[in-house]
């Protein structure tokens, strides 16, 4: 039965599609898989991907992309997807369309014609405009051009962003991320996503090996958004949320621990201070 603790990409039996009920979005989520081989360029800690790799996604045959997504669409609207009666009626609605996946989206070079695909298959079925596009990304590669122009499309059919920051340190961008980053990077691809499309600053927040998020990353954070605020980025907002399910890295095994929610509360309110609308997923 579909939850918020199984998000198989296989539930639908289709390559590129595969429904979800996301605690994030407030119900069905429709997500997209361009990252078929499990690959990223990013090797976050709580990640769930099985035998995630380090690399790219696969070349994307448009043409089997467009039809799994306008059949998918198409039989969710009529009722004929085998599931929708196990789904309690209040979360039945499509609440968006996520591209996320396996793996970081943007890495597919087809990224730019996805987005052109989703926009002519919401015109075929009448929901244009109408139902939300979300990009769930790492935010690495906004500076390439056909990312770019991806966003702008996205932007113009009510698309948003949501731009991975999990810490505002070097140390804690190595040891969450699994990359090499700086405060200063991540604003500066911020602020490209922000102004191609609406973005909002997503962020992971866990304990791990029995350890809270430590006084030092939490101060790192919120100095990274006053310097956003500073500097006029238009972000909408941060999404501050917990783990779900299990990291399935080996490194990670046991590790990872869901933090209280009255945690998530407080530190909400200390993002609350610097002026910036948050929501929390607990």
């Amino acid at each position: 039965m579909l939850s918020t603790t199984n998000h198989s990409r296989e539930r639908a039996g289709f390559k590129y599609i595969y429904p979800v009920i996301s605690r994030r979005s407030g119900g069905l989520s429709i997500g997209i898989n361009l990252n078929t081989n499990n690959a990223c360029n990013w090797r976050c800690i709580y990640c769930q991907v099985p035998n995630l790799t380090r690399g790219s996604a696969p070349p994307v045959n448009l043409e089997k992309f467009r039809d799994e997504l306008h059949k998918f669409m198409s039989n969710v609207l009529s009722g004929d997807f085998y599931e929708i009666e196990k789904i309690p009626e209040k979360l039945r609605k499509i609440q968006d369309i996520a591209i996320s996946g396996n793996g970081e989206p943007t890495t597919a070079d087809e990224f730019g014609q996805i987005i052109k695909i989703i926009e002519g298959v919401l015109a075929d079925i009448g929901l244009l405009n109408e139902i939300k596009c979300v990009l769930i990304t790492n935010g690495s590669l906004v500076n390439r051009d056909y990312v770019k122009e991806g966003l702008e499309r996205l932007g113009a059919i009510n698309g948003e962003v949501w731009f991975k920051i999990d810490s505002a340190t070097p140390e804690g961008i190595e040891e969450i991320n699994q990359v090499s980053g700086t405060e200063l990077s991540a604003i500066n691809r911020l602020n490209i996503s922000a102004n191609y499309c609406s973005t909002y600053i997503q962020t992971c927040v866990f304990s791990f090996d029995g350890e809270l998020p430590s006084n030092e990353e939490k101060t790192a954070y919120v100095n990274l958004l006053k310097e956003v605020k500073t500097r006029h980025i238009p972000i909408k907002g941060v999404l501050l949320y917990g783990v779900e399910r299990p990291s399935l890295l080996p490194e990670a095994a046991n590790k990872i621990k869901k933090l209280p929610e009255n945690w998530l509360i407080d530190f909400a309110e200390e993002i609350k201070q610097t002026g910036f609308f948050v929501k929390i997923s607990a």
